[in-house]
């Protein structure tokens, strides 16, 4: 049974910083490629980040790019988000997501149709 498991969300103020976490298990991790979204109420799931299975590439939307950071420990079936330089419209739940590895294509893909399994998602709160 493939999981995904956020943590690291929480309350903070405009400016700080978090660092969220997303563990994999069920799954072999370095086959996929990871990436990260986030859902504000009214609002569709956004695309942030993504990491390829072996960390060679990243890319990030432009909303995030310059604040936010992916990165990814395959020893430890984990990937991160560092968020810097937090506002209050980054407020959101934020999940992480997995695309398995298909030779030939790009592992940069923004829709979320493209990724085979979800976690639950973790809560992001800036105040102003």
């Amino acid at each position: 049974q493939v999981q995904l498991v956020e943590s690291g969300g929480g309350l903070v103020q405009a400016g700080g910083s978090l660092r969220l976490s997303c563990k994999a298990s069920g799954l072999t991790f370095s086959a996929y490629h990871m990436g990260w979204f986030r859902q504000a109420p009214g609002k569709e799931r956004e695309f942030l980040a993504v990491i390829s299975w072996n960390g060679g590439t990243t890319y990030y939307a432009d909303s995030v790019k310059a604040r936010f950071t992916i990165s990814r420990d395959n020893a430890k079936n984990t990937v991160y988000l560092q968020m810097n330089s937090l506002k209050p419209e980054d407020t959101a739940v934020y999940y992480c997501a997995a695309d398995f590895f298909r030779y030939g294509q790009s592992p940069v893909k923004q829709n979320t149709g493209a990724y085979d399994f979800w976690g639950q998602g973790t809560q992001v709160t800036v105040s102003v």
